[in-house]
C-alpha cells in the first residue's frame, strides 16, 4: 500500500532533534488535516521508519500472507505491534518521538529525514552518511540498468 496519492515522502533533510525528542517534518510531507503516524524501529536497529496508517495497516497483512510458519507470524506481528508507536505532529510540523526509541537508535543532535515514497526514515545524521557512502554504488548500477 502506498502513501495517499498526494504525498510522496521524498528527499532527504538535515535536522536537529530536540531535548524532548521532538523533529519537525517537511511540510510537503504533511497531509491537510491528517498528520498521523507511526514510528517503528527497522528489524535491524538502524533507523526509526515512520509511516502513515494506511502503509501500517497493511503490514500485518502482509506478515500473514508471508511464507513464515503460523508461530513465526505470530510473533513478529506481536514484536511488530510492541515496538510500534503512534506519533501526531503538532501545529508546528513537529513529531515527538519516544525515548527509548531514540535512545536505541542514537538520534540525537543531528538526524536526517530519508524519504522513502509511501514512508520515511530518520537516522542518526553520522549513520546515515556511512549508510548512503555504501548504498551509492548499487543505486548507479541499478539507475544504469533501467536507464535513469
Amino acid at each position: 500500500m502506498t502513501a495517499p496519492s498526494s504525498i510522496i515522502y521524498a528527499g532527504t533533510f538535515e535536522r536537529a532533534i530536540d531535548a524532548k525528542h521532538r523533529v519537525t517534518i517537511p511540510a510537503a510531507w504533511l497531509g491537510k488535516g491528517n498528520n498521523e503516524f507511526h514510528a517503528i524501529p527497522n528489524p535491524v536497529g538502524e533507523c526509526l521508519i515512520v509511516m502513515p496508517p494506511a502503509e501500517f495497516n497493511e503490514i500485518e497483512a502482509r506478515i500473514q500472507q508471508s511464507s513464515a510458519t503460523p508461530a513465526e507470524r505470530r510473533k513478529a506481528i506481536r514484536q511488530f505491534y510492541s515496538q510500534a508507536r503512534s506519533v501526531t505532529a503538532d501545529a508546528q510540523g513537529r513529531i515527538l518521538f519516544s525515548d527509548e526509541q531514540c535512545s536505541a537508535l542514537k538520534l540525537t543532535g543531528n538526524i536526517v529525514l530519508v524519504g522513502g515514497r509511501s514512508r520515511f526514515e530518520i537516522w542518526n545524521a553520522k549513520r546515515w552518511a556511512a549508510v548512503a557512502e555504501e548504498e551509492h554504488t548499487s543505486f548507479h548500477k541499478v539507475a544504469n540498468l533501467i536507464g535513469l
